[in-house]
């Protein structure tokens, strides 16, 4: 039975605590429902279209098909990422949104050279994943991403509903799911996986810091080896956007002309 979505609010007053105690059982069309009556047009969903990304973006395509969908085009992604997000496009009529970073790759390898994700993971997935999005989002009133509690130590902590002061709210509609449910909604609706999946790559980022996992691993243990990071920082406060985010990128551009 589907749930019955609480009043509009007046604005952005919403009660958050309130909130995540009604949608913390409700099923993951419900929240999407909910989030696009309460905050569409100005909600979006983002998607880094893997084989995860599937059921949300799916279950966009039922429920709310004019929400946009933000894909990060980071310059280095999988040849086979961008088919099969075209692919999507074309299956389930997606609007899709492509945010890009504000520096070109060119001029980013003149700045701070070669392998940047290895010697500053971080920095690196700010300049080419966290500054667009930011500008992506900018205005709207919601944000969703399919993360799972199972996935990582952060994501277990997470709410259905987080408020970000300054930003978005942050709405996780598969907050609740299993990898075993996952499975089990690809499996029901028959959907498609990314070209790369039946490779090991269960997780698929940016292919110069992403590898196939072998079995017995963790499905994210490809992403970033040999670098204490699980997070490419889209759904943590990875750097302040304005004063240590500076500082960093100042800190790597004195490196850079030093060398």
């Amino acid at each position: 039975m589907t749930a019955t979505p609480p009043d509009r609010p007046i604005g952005t007053d919403l009660d958050i605590p309130r909130l995540n105690e009604q949608l913390e059982g409700w099923p993951a069309e419900d929240i999407l429902a909910w989030a696009w009556a309460t905050l569409g047009p100005d909600v979006a969903v983002s998607s880094s279209f893997q084989t995860q990304s599937v059921p949300l973006l799916y279950l966009v395509s039922q429920v709310c098909p004019e929400m946009p969908v933000i894909f990060v085009d980071t310059g280095f992604h999988f040849p086979e990422t961008l088919a099969f997000r075209d692919e999507l496009q074309a299956r389930y009529n997606l609007n899709i949104v492509v945010a890009r970073p504000a520096i070109e790759k060119s001029q980013m390898l003149q700045q701070y050279g070669e392998g940047l994700y290895r010697r500053d993971p971080d920095l690196c997935c700010y300049l080419h994943k966290v500054e667009p999005m930011q500008r992506a989002i900018a205005g709207l009133r919601g944000w969703i991403s399919g993360v799972r509690r199972d996935q990582t130590a952060h994501r277990a902590t997470l709410r259905v509903i987080e408020a970000q002061p300054g930003r978005p709210l942050k709405i996780h509609p598969l907050l609740n799911w299993t990898r075993r449910d996952l499975w089990r909604f690809i499996n029901a609706h028959d959907l498609p996986a990314h070209p790369l999946f039946a490779q090991g790559y269960l997780s698929v980022g940016c292919a110069p810091c992403t590898r196939p996992v072998t079995p017995g691993e963790d499905e994210r243990a490809g992403r970033w080896e040999g670098a204490d990071k699980t997070e490419c920082g889209l759904h943590v406060d990875l750097i302040d956007p304005s004063a240590d985010g500076q500082e960093r990128l100042e800190r790597e551009d004195g490196r850079t002309r030093e060398r």
